[in-house]
């Protein structure tokens, strides 16, 4: 039986656990695409709290792909040092960084997501038609030739990654961003080669696909985000979800990261609840017979063990878990008696180490056992 805390290998990468930290876009505090020590504080708790795998947030590959202008990016190579800092000291703490690259297309130029409204100054924002989403402004359908140059782009933010010395690339094909608005049948009403079937509708997902597996090391592992079904009627299903996944394995991807959503949140009818977007990852992981990871309210320990166990996934990615407690899997270790299956800095270990000594239980705040009072007293 798969343990939660058992070592994955993908190609010449092996994650120390099956616990990874989602993407989270922060929407702030970049220096024109640059990470900056906003990143590096936030991130690195959540490397040194012990998941096997840390994913920088969706990376824009042009400055107009990103979602808000305070995005991180990797469109030119004057961005690659503050990423190289930013791995460094996410390798140094023991965690396979990872970055997950992608296009906003028509949910660009936004402000924070705790605000409304676009940016200012925006960028003018394009997608696979003209339809708008929610309260966004109307997109600008790209034309042919614009979109042929999407997987380029993608390729050459991946280059930028391998040398910024990320160990995964992840390429962002869910929540309504740009690939996503080819795929889905709801965003996407070309009769272009870009659109129409299935055929044409996935043909960017695919080709962007090809074009960063030729650019990265062959053995770097690669992924791609999907939302494994729209939740609206005439979308996008999960069915749809395992042919892609089959056509991608075939192209070099070696894990499909399955979320949900995203394409019309006014439209959607998601049935909320612990592990709801799970059966994704089972779905596409038996259908396609690829690695998946499973995300959605995934937060109890036992839960995302189970998930491992029963063959449901191959990796958990947790987001808001881990925004709450960035040392969520040392806590995991502890409450499945797995204290020493993380290894994290020695001054840290000793902290955790006194769990399984003493019997500490984890809801008290770790406190450490009573000093011995003083000789003669």
């Amino acid at each position: 039986m798969t343990d939660l805390f058992d070592p994955l290998t993908l190609r010449g990468v092996t994650f120390a656990n099956r616990i990874g930290v989602s993407p989270m876009c922060m929407y702030c505090c970049a220096d024109d695409g640059k990470p900056t020590d906003w990143h590096l504080a936030h991130l690195l708790q959540r490397a040194i709290g012990g998941a096997g795998m840390v994913m920088v947030e969706a990376t824009g590959i042009t400055a107009d792909g990103r979602i808000t202008p305070g995005d991180v990016g990797l469109w030119e190579d004057g961005q690659i040092p503050a990423h190289a800092r930013l791995v460094q000291a996410l390798a140094h703490a023991g965690t396979v960084p990872a970055i997950q690259i992608g296009h906003a297309g028509r949910k660009g130029s936004r402000l924070p997501a705790w605000f409304d409204g676009p940016a200012d100054p925006g960028w003018q924002i394009v997608s696979a038609s003209d339809l708008p989403m929610g309260k966004f402004d109307a997109p600008r359908a790209m034309s042919e030739e614009e979109v042929a140059a999407i997987p380029g782009l993608f390729a050459a933010c991946a280059r930028r990654a391998v040398q910024a010395g990320y160990r995964l690339i992840e390429v962002h094909g869910a929540h309504g961003y740009l690939l996503h608005q080819f795929f889905s049948p709801i965003s996407n009403r070309r009769n272009d080669r870009w659109g129409g079937d299935f055929e044409g509708r996935t043909r960017l997902t695919v080709e962007s696909v090809r074009a960063v597996r030729a650019a990265i090391p062959e053995d770097m592992p690669l992924a791609l985000r999907i939302s494994h079904t729209d939740w609206i009627e005439g979308g996008w299903t999960t069915a749809d979800s395992v042919e892609l996944a089959k056509r991608v394995k075939a192209l070099g991807v070696d894990l499909v990261d399955c979320s949900s959503g995203g394409i019309d949140p006014d439209a959607q009818k998601i049935p909320i609840g612990p592990g709801y977007q799970v059966p994704g990852s089972v779905a596409v992981r038996g259908g396609a017979g690829i690695a998946t990871a499973a995300v959605g309210l995934i937060t109890e320990p036992e839960q995302a063990q189970a998930i491992v166990a029963e063959g449901k996934a191959d990796m958990v990615l947790l987001a808001r878990a881990v925004l709450r407690d960035p040392y969520w899997p040392a806590r995991a270790a502890a409450a499945l008696g797995r204290v020493d299956a993380i290894k994290g800095p020695p001054q840290y270990d000793r902290a955790w180490g006194q769990i399984g000594k003493f019997g500490i239980r984890l809801e008290t705040g770790l406190p450490l056992p009573p000093l011995p009072a003083p000789p003669g007293r």
